[in-house]
């Protein structure tokens, strides 16, 4: 007897051992969540490594989390598992900061006095700026833009479209039967966010008074704007994939964003440019965008020094990261935008100059995620005249009210 119980209190103290280890390893670890997959996911992790041979005193261990934001649910529910960082996209800040489950990121921006406002691409911070309160720090801003094909456009003799960056709904119905069969103006990549574009070039909003505004003059004003476009046979058909009839060359314009720069240099003779996305007037043109923001979900087991590694960790972003231009984003950090390695990039263009920024227009309404959501959904049939526009917006409006409906009161979304 004494014997086994001396085995198994030496077993015990091993095993304590090991989970002291274990432990005290964890201490000196952020676990970093994101999104991140394929290419974009390979940058972040060069980017990690770049940063951890540094020997900081806390290493960052980078998680490509598939499905996350359903596991970000669970975790925040549970207590358990949160990650100590994460990548959220930016339309997701105010609903986490109403729900009370980001911690404000003060602590961050105390310790790295170069963290601020004036040291970022202004509507990225701001994104995460919420009753005064600091929640998150821009690494991007990713946009809906559109490409075109410069061969394409010398053919048509359309390469005066671009002589003010502002390629107009009219100009393009103006190479109505002129094209050659199987060539096309536009393709319908991206719809949905060239839809919401659209919404802001007509001065209008997807909300009044913090009421969801899907069901109104103006949205219905931009889907007829751009389904002029494909009743008139410009744009690729309904079905096609109009993102690689791009890339055979055979559209002139293709509205995809920003980080597709990086596959279509891939494509050997496609000989392409980047512009704006098109409007209905040369007056306002608007590139609806997106933003990667470092966030701190709700986590009591994060530890003052692992908040201070944080800190570290994004002011070494802040510094270094012109690697993630190699993804084609619109690094938000000016010390790396404004340098003038980034200028080698295309997306560059969209940071060239004031007039530019603003148009990278980016959605902070609390309930942005379900209007998207209801766009993409119905867009490609509303644009394509399969549906009555009129009884598809009430629709679309019934679907964002009733999803928020379901999720008043409940758990993380």
């Amino acid at each position: 007897m004494k014997k086994k119980w001396g085995l198994s209190l030496l077993s015990l103290v091993l095993l304590s051992t090991l989970l002291a280890g274990c432990g005290n390893d964890d201490k000196k670890t952020i676990t970093f969540w994101t999104p991140l997959t394929g290419d974009d996911g390979a940058y972040m992790d060069q980017l990690v490594k770049d940063y951890n041979a540094t020997n900081p005193e806390i290493k960052v261990k980078h998680v490509v989390t598939a499905d996350m934001y359903t596991k970000i649910s669970t975790v925040l529910n549970s207590g358990k598992g949160v990650p100590d960082l994460s990548i959220i996209h930016a339309d997701r800040i105010p609903g986490y900061v109403k729900q009370g489950q980001l911690e404000p990121m003060t602590a961050v921006t105390t310790a790295q006095p170069e963290i601020k406002q004036e040291n970022y691409l202004p509507q990225a911070w701001s994104t995460g700026t919420i009753d005064g309160t600091q929640y998150s720090v821009p690494l991007d801003i990713h946009s809906n833009v559109m490409y075109y094909n410069k061969d394409l456009l010398k053919k048509y003799n359309a390469e005066s479209f671009l002589d003010d960056n502002v390629v107009t709904i009219d100009e393009m119905l103006s190479l109505q039967g002129k094209m050659q069969e199987g060539d096309y103006v536009v393709n319908d990549a991206l719809l949905g966010w060239v839809i919401l574009g659209q919404v802001q070039d007509l001065g209008g909003d997807i909300q009044e008074n913090g009421k969801p505004a899907v069901d109104t003059p103006v949205m219905k004003q931009a889907f007829e704007n751009v389904k002029k476009i494909n009743d008139a046979g410009l744009m690729t058909p309904f079905g096609e994939d109009g993102y690689l009839m791009f890339q055979s060359g055979k559209v002139l314009f293709s509205t995809d964003g920003t980080w597709s720069s990086t596959a279509h240099a891939k494509v050997e003779g496609l000989n392409f440019g980047v512009t704006n996305v098109y409007s209905p007037t040369a007056d306002k043109f608007t590139n609806r965008s997106s933003s990667h923001m470092f966030a701190m979900l709700k986590n009591k087991d994060r530890s003052e020094e692992k908040v201070a590694g944080i800190g570290k960790f994004l002011e070494y972003i802040r510094e270094n990261s012109i690697e993630w231009a190699k993804a084609g984003q619109i690094v938000a950090s000016k010390k790396v935008n404004e340098s003038p390695e980034f200028k080698n990039y295309m997306q560059s263009f969209f940071t060239s100059n004031e007039k530019e920024i603003k148009s990278l227009y980016i959605y902070t309404y609390e309930y942005y995620p379900y209007i998207a959501e209801a766009i993409d959904t119905y867009c490609g049939d509303i644009v394509r005249g399969n549906v009555d526009i009129d009884e598809t917006l009430k629709t679309m409006q019934k679907f964002v009210e009733d999803k928020i409906a379901e999720g008043t009161g409940g758990a993380a979304k």
